[in-house]
């Protein structure tokens, strides 16, 4: 258990964290120096923080991760295991999308934060829990590793990105991409 902090050491942690998002947003490389010249903090207080860039990049996707970990728990009651992939195949894709701290996070062979390690396992535990589902209900081809599911995730974030049009336009292209890539796993009788 953690202490709280002070006050004012808890709004340095909200504005460390607040430039955090935005550099992120706008694909600048976290810099801690540069986070505290941003914040108008002195560096040893994002240091006191924030040991290192790691660490405040898995903080600040910390609620992108713990939104999709709830997200996945809630489709594990959804009793139809087509659908239940489905939604959080979309819920994901959209996350990719829209939170640019989520792949870096994701990606990183090994994590800083302890949380960041529990979350990850937590959605790669639940990933496979439906895709294991929707598989043995006979609506998923049977081909399909669970590890597979990762880097085709990744492609569809990728190509929206690269391809994807104006940003206002990406939620909309990576549906339909998904979309299409979903009826490419669906069972059929060529492929059960």
């Amino acid at each position: 258990m953690t202490t709280p902090l002070r006050k004012d050491a808890a709004r340095n942690w909200d504005r460390i964290v607040a430039v955090a998002r935005g550099l992120i947003d706008q694909g600048t490389p976290l810099q801690l120096n540069d986070v505290a010249s941003r914040a108008g903090l002195g560096v040893g207080t994002v240091y006191r923080h924030f040991a290192t860039p790691e660490a405040l990049l898995e903080t600040v996707a910390t609620p992108c991760l713990e939104a999709l970990t709830a997200h996945g728990r809630q489709a594990l009651a959804d009793t139809d295991p087509w659908h239940a992939l489905e939604a959080f195949l979309f819920r994901t894709v959209e996350a990719q999308v829209t939170d640019a701290s989520l792949a870096p996070v994701a990606a990183a062979a090994t994590d800083t934060l302890p949380r960041t390690t529990e979350l990850k396992e937590t959605l790669q535990s639940v990933g496979t829990a439906l895709l294991d589902r929707a598989r043995n209900a006979g609506a998923l081809r049977r081909d399909l590793a669970a590890t597979d599911l990762v880097p085709l995730m990744c492609g569809i974030a990728y190509s929206v990105n690269v391809h994807g049009g104006a940003p206002a336009d990406r939620l909309d292209t990576a549906h339909r991409y998904l979309a299409v890539l979903l009826e490419g796993l669906r069972a059929t009788p060529q492929h059960p």
